[in-house]
């Protein structure tokens, strides 16, 4: 687990803050003591965690887009901090076949953007510069893909992902040394993370969800597709754990990390849709959309062997555990309860694991 005292009074920039897992993010360092500022565009609806968790109160934020380099730069070189973690992004592959140049402006560039503020902002020790599994060139193999695989993508967001990774390795190499900028720069490769609060289009957890809430059957487009599901808190754990190792000794941990499920907890989408369903009772159904759709991959998996060697991280939340929790979020939304409870009883549950 993280180091409650190390995260204590750190300065922390969050891009992509009002998004799901940002928001998730940003309530779980103001509960460990950080000092956190975030940059991202204003939330897209009253819904979104963000609005009804109320995260802004606990922390300084900034609204903005991270393809505009000099109101981000701007925005960092006034917080002046520590460590970086950057999410913001345009996070969906099917938007990405209706708008790729706003993916990959949003994706590469913005990463560019992240990374050329950094090293023009002093006092930064550590970055962690987040992805996503869909970096690979996917092969649909049945083993894990490993940090140092290609980068590829079929869709314009796994690639835009992709061009990412190569961004930041080349300004890790170009720009962050002890003679530049003595900064430590990683990237995080998760998968498909699931838990209360995430409200996003064309995503199968929510999708579910929505229709659960508005009691109608959820529609599902490929109930073959295996995925490595996740809990939200898990990943997050793997980007604080990267970030601390960084700041204690970047030259050692200045590279790529897989945070992804173990094999035995890989699962098809109508196992999810199942289960679901169960746990949500009363009425609850899917079924299999017909017609066509994008291209999407059939499986991908991650060989997260490094993070547990080098980092000891692995994840602690059962994909049951995942999905009774989640279910439990949504719940408490429906009966008007206080959510930003919920995420941080959450969090303190996940301690104790």
């Amino acid at each position: 687990m993280i180091d409650r005292k190390f995260w204590s009074g750190k300065s922390v920039f969050v891009t992509g803050h009002t998004g799901f897992k940002g928001s998730w993010l940003c309530l779980w360092l103001q509960s460990l003591g950080a000092r956190v500022v975030g940059y991202a565009l204003e939330p897209a609806s009253p819904l979104d965690l963000f609005e009804l968790a109320f995260v802004s109160k606990g922390m300084e934020s900034h609204f903005g887009d991270v393809r505009n380099l000099e109101l981000f730069m701007s925005t960092m070189q006034a917080a002046r901090p520590e460590i970086v973690i950057h999410l913001a992004a345009q996070a969906l592959v099917r938007p990405s076949y209706e708008n790729p140049v706003e993916t990959y402006s949003t994706n590469v560039m913005g990463t560019v953007h992240v990374l050329e503020s950094t090293r023009r902002t002093e006092g930064v020790k550590a970055v962690v510069i987040i992805t996503s599994d869909k970096c690979y060139e996917n092969h649909e193999w049945v083993w894990g893909y490993r940090e140092d695989e290609a980068m590829g993508g079929y869709d314009p967001y796994s690639s835009s992902k992709g061009c990412a990774e190569l961004v930041t390795a080349a300004y890790r190499r170009s720009f962050f040394s002890d003679s530049l900028h003595g900064a430590g720069v990683a990237s995080a490769r998760a998968g498909n993370v699931i838990g209360g609060g995430d409200w996003a289009k064309d995503r199968l957890v929510p999708d579910i969800m929505r229709a659960f809430l508005d009691n109608r059957p959820a529609e599902i487009r490929s109930p073959a597709s295996v995925r490595p599901w996740q809990y939200v808190l898990d990943p997050l754990n793997g980007y604080l754990m990267l970030a601390e190792r960084l700041y204690q000794n970047r030259g050692e941990f200045s590279t790529g990390w897989n945070f992804g499920p173990i094999e035995s907890e890989m699962r098809p989408v109508s196992w999810i849709a199942d289960e679901l369903a169960r746990r949500w009772g009363a009425s609850a159904r899917w079924i299999c959309r017909p017609g066509e759709h994008p291209h999407e991959s059939l499986s991908l998996k991650l060989d997260c062997a490094k993070a547990r060697h080098y980092l000891g991280w692995s994840p602690r939340v059962s994909m049951s555990a995942a999905l009774d929790w989640t279910v439990e979020w949504y719940r408490g939304y429906q009966s008007g309860a206080d959510v930003k409870q919920i995420v941080l009883r959450e969090i303190e549950r996940f301690g104790q694991i």
